[in-house]
C-alpha cells in the first residue's frame, strides 16, 4: 500500500521544488496525490513486462498520431501529480518541455500485480475527477483488464472488463485493437 513520505499537503510546485532541492532525488518512486508525496511500490519482474509490452504494442499501432509516455508525471490539478504507467497523449508542438496537463491525456494505463485497490480506489477516481477520458487497470492476479470510460464527477459511467481471448482499443484509437492476451502475456 502507499506509504507518505513527507507531511504535506503539497502543491505540484513545491513537490517539484523538493525534487530541485535534491530532498526528493530522481530515483525515488514518489507521485503527488492528494497533495501528498507518496511512495511508490517497486515494480516487480511481471509489471514491468507488461509495461513493456504495452509500450511495444501501442507503439507499433499509434507511434505516428499519439505520444506514448511511460510512468512520467502528469498533473492533474494544484496538488496531484501520478506517474502511470503508461500514458497516451496528444501530439503538442512543444514535445511536452513540460508535464502533461490532463487536457492532453488520451489514454491512462496502470499496471498491478499488488497495486490493484490503491490503483482501482484512489488513483481511478483522480483521472476520472480530472477529466480523463479512459484509464485501463491492468490486474495482473486476477488476469483482467478494467476499462473506463466517460468520466463523471470522480467515477466512470462506463466500465468493462476484459479477459485473455478479449481484444481491446483505446477510445480515441478504435482501429488500434489489442487482444488482452497480448497485454498479459
Amino acid at each position: 500500500m502507499a506509504q507518505h513520505l513527507l507531511k504535506g499537503p503539497f502543491t505540484v510546485e513545491v513537490y517539484q521544488r523538493l525534487a530541485e532541492l535534491g530532498i526528493l532525488s530522481e530515483h525515488e518512486r514518489v507521485e503527488l496525490v492528494g497533495g501528498q508525496v507518496v511512495e511508490m511500490s517497486p515494480i516487480g519482474d511481471r509489471h514491468a513486462s507488461c509495461v513493456r509490452r504495452l509500450n511495444r504494442l501501442l507503439a507499433r499501432q499509434l507511434l505516428e498520431v499519439a505520444l506514448i509516455d511511460v510512468q512520467n508525471p502528469v498533473v492533474l490539478g494544484p496538488r496531484e501529480a501520478p506517474r502511470p504507467d503508461l500514458t497516451l497523449l496528444a501530439p503538442r508542438p512543444d514535445g511536452y518541455r513540460q508535464h502533461p496537463r490532463a487536457a492532453d491525456v488520451l489514454l491512462v494505463i496502470e499496471v498491478a500485480d499488488t497495486t490493484v485497490a490503491y490503483d482501482r480506489d484512489v488513483k481511478v477516481p483522480l483521472y476520472a475527477r480530472s477529466g480523463v477520458p479512459e484509464t485501463w487497470l491492468v490486474d495482473l492476479s486476477a488476469e483482467r483488464i478494467v476499462v473506463y470510460r466517460d468520466p463523471l464527477a470522480d467515477a466512470y459511467t462506463d466500465l468493462r472488463v476484459a479477459f485473455r481471448g478479449d481484444a481491446l482499443a483505446p477510445l480515441r484509437f478504435p482501429s488500434a485493437v489489442l487482444s488482452v492476451e497480448a497485454i498479459l502475456g
